[in-house]
Parts: C-alpha cells; structure tokens; sequence
C-alpha cells in the first residue's frame, strides 16, 4: 500500500551510547546520518534517550546532551546479591530458523552471559525441514540444549522449550535481539530483591535505526512496547470487590507513589516477548502460552499479553525492570513494517476474545472499561493520523521529530476488527493441529 500521507523519508540515524558521567562524544552529521538516538548511561545502565540532530559543529549535540547530565541524577546504589542467592534461570529461544546470522550472534552472548547459573534452550519450531539444513552447523560446539517442536506457532514453541527448562525462573526473548552481558543479572538480582514478584519484564532498546521503516516504528511506538520509561516500578492490581477485582493495576515506584493507574489490558507498555522472565510456578499456574494465539497461527499475536494479564488478573505482580536490556532489530522495510503492525491489531482483538472465553468476568469488565479506552485509543489515532509522534524541538540540535505516514495507523487499526474471526480460524486451526489433521 502507498504512503496515505505525503512524509519526508529520514535518513539512517545512528544509535550511539553515552556515558554521562565521562566526557561527552564528538558527534557529527557525516555519511553515516545527520541524526541520533542518544542513549544516556549512568553506573553501566541505560538511564534516558534523546533524538539529536547532527551538524558540522560538535559543539551543537554537545549542547543538546548536556542538560541530561544534570537532569539525570545518579544510579541508586545497591548491594549486589550475591552468586549464591540468584535463581537457577532458563532462557528459552523459540525460533523458525530464519535469521540464521542473528541466532548465532545471540548463542554467542547467551552462552556467556554475567551469570553463576543459567542455560540455554533453543527450540525449532520449524514445521518443516529445508533440504538444507543450517541449524546443525550453528549449533555446533556450542553449550544449548536443542528441543524439538514441529506444531506450529511460537506459543507451542516456547511451552516446549518450558517443560524442558531446569530453571525456577525462565527467561523468554526472541532470535532477532542482541542481548546486553547484565541481562540476566538484572532479571535474577530483581527476583530475589522482590520475592513477591511472578514476573519480570526489561527495557527493549533498537539495535539500529538504519532505514526509514526502523525509524518510523520507533517514533510510532515511542519504544518498542509503549511510551519507554527508565524507572523501575511494580505493578500491582487494585485490589476491589465485586466484577472489577484487579481490572485496573497501579505501577508503583521504588518510593512507593502511583506512578500510573490503567486497565490491566494496558499492561503492554509496561513488556513484550522479546524480554520478560516469569517464575516457573506462576507459569504453570496461568496454563503457559495459549496455542490459539501468537506468531504461526491465525490470531497472529497477544501470546505474551495473555500471560502478563493472567498473572494480574490473578493477583500477581509484576516488576518492571529498566535494567534488563535487549536491543531488537526493528523491521528494515515497510511492507514487514506493514504486516507488522496489523498483525499487532489483529493480535490485540484476537487475545480479548481468548479472554473472554477464559473467563466472562473480563466481558464485564471490557464492558465498563470500554469508553475510556475508546477515548483513548482515539486521541492517539488522531495523534498518528497527523502523522506526528516525536516533541518538536526547541532548538535545531535539542530533538529530532519524525513525520510518520498514516499508513502505519491505518495498518494497526484495520487489524482491530479482523481479530474476533482470526481468532475463530485460530481455534479452528489449532484443533486440527492437536487431531493430527494439521498438513503443512
């Protein structure tokens, strides 16, 4: 589909690590970009980002990086938990075999990751073998555990790749990720700093922003899985009697204030499957992933969303961990960005019909939810159809801002109404695939 909206194409930005505590990079437009995605560290962490645009004067992003130097306080101290108190953590690939390059650059930090006790479990989940086949080569010398799924769909995948798992603690991200050496420190140490938590979910930073696809999508989303936030928070369901008992959840700061309060559904902008760590009981308690639902089956997505929700929907909670960083690698093209984004859509809907069908108290609770979230999702369909995401800036160096083509809200929303009858096709689908009936 073409352009809705008349948009200038951006040139590559590049995506540059600053520490804010040395002195600043020189930084500069040149063939590479005229434009930054600054991430700010403190103490080794990601602490901001900040979209600068480049001149022929350092001195220009200089200025503009500045003010996060004392706008952003120090890291909080901590003592580090020690080795012997960390949990046993399993790290659960499920893969197609597609992107055979970026699954080995994965296996290579995975397998040597800041970590006392961990392993690794690649699933393939590919229906068929190709004639040939690179996995065996890949995996070669290397420390992981092969499991084997051949149903379809990443949600069947991972539920293999979890009953294979050791671990008290499964750690989930995706083949198209690079992951940072403290990931899983980050995800252990805040497990066993809130023994209360079922789940843990990271920060989900771009690998690169090389084509305008890449960029649009992250102007778009603002971060990978919602408007990105660096403050560590858990979030807890409000606890009420009656139909609403945990609809609506709190995210509270390590200070204990309301940093947000929102319908459980909304739990998105706080995780995505391409990093998130669930206790094994919490896992087992909410049934695992559901087939129908996920990447490889009609319904396309919502797998990960599903669980989130389960585990409030239940009374858990969940820590939102800022420190427990993946970088994705955002779609290079708009046609995947495309299919992407309806997939999301049709994802989203397809999920609320499995919910409902898990349980009618979520009908009831949609129900009353509803117009605020339609005020919502309203304000911020306007807010993409203009085209417009990123703050305008208040000088040329201080931000970028990205003129986003409507095609991108047009693609998510078509895909709202098209998810109650995926979903159906998915039931259907997956029944067929449990009674053998299933050819690919």
């Amino acid at each position: 589909m073409a352009l809705l909206s008349p948009v200038t194409v951006p040139g590559p930005r590049r995506v540059v690590s600053v520490d804010l505590d040395a002195p600043l990079p020189r930084l500069v437009a040149d063939e590479s970009g005229s434009s930054a995605l600054v991430v700010g560290y403190r103490g080794g962490h990601p602490v901001t980002t900040l979209d600068v645009l480049l001149t022929a004067d350092p001195d220009d992003a200089a200025r503009a990086i500045a003010p996060l130097v004392e706008q952003i306080g120090p890291a909080a101290h901590e003592e580090p938990v020690a080795d012997e108190d960390l949990p046993m953590i399993s790290i659960v690939v499920s893969t197609i075999v597609s992107r055979v390059e970026d699954i080995g650059k994965l296996l290579d930090v995975l397998e040597h990751l800041d970590y006392p006790r961990h392993e690794v479990i690649l699933v393939d989940n590919r229906v068929k073998l190709p004639a040939v086949d690179p996995l065996p080569s890949l995996l070669e010398g290397r420390n992981v555990r092969l499991v084997t799924e051949r149903r379809p769909g990443c949600s069947a995948g991972r539920n293999a790749g979890v009953a294979a798992a050791k671990g008290e603690v499964i750690a989930f991200t995706d083949d198209d990720v690079r992951i940072s050496p403290q990931w899983l420190r980050m995800i252990g140490s805040r497990f066993v700093r809130e023994p209360d938590l079922d789940a843990v979910t990271g920060l989900i930073l771009p690998v690169e922003l090389e084509t305008p696809a890449q960029i649009w999508y992250e102007a778009y989303y603002g971060g990978f899985s919602g408007e990105r936030t660096f403050e560590p928070v858990t979030i807890v369901p409000d606890e009420v009697e009656g139909a609403m008992r945990h609809a609506r959840v709190r995210a509270i700061a390590p200070d204990g204030s309301v940093r947000k309060h929102f319908a459980v559904y909304g739990i998105g902008g706080y995780g995505a499957g391409a990093n998130w760590s669930v206790r094994r009981s919490a896992f087992d308690a909410v049934g695992g992933f559901d087939c129908t639902l996920g990447a490889g089956v009609p319904a396309r997505g919502g797998e990960d969303l599903a669980i989130f929700i389960d585990i409030l929907w239940g009374g858990g909670r969940i820590g939102f961990e800022p420190r427990a960083v993946v970088h994705h690698r955002h779609r290079q093209d708009l046609e995947g960005l495309h299919h992407q984004l309806h997939s999301n859509g049709v994802g989203f809907t397809a999920l609320m019909c499995a919910l409902v069908l898990k349980d009618r108290r979520h009908l009831v609770a949609l129900t009353r939810l509803m117009p605020v979230a339609a005020r919502i999702k309203t304000k911020q369909l306007v807010s993409r159809i203009m085209g417009k995401r990123d703050a305008a800036p208040e000088t040329l160096t201080e931000a970028s801002t990205t003129r986003i083509p409507r095609s991108l809200a047009y693609h998510e929303f078509r895909g709202f109404p098209a998810g109650p009858a995926a979903y159906a096709r998915s039931r259907r689908f997956w029944r067929d695939v449990e009674e053998g009936r299933f050819r690919p």
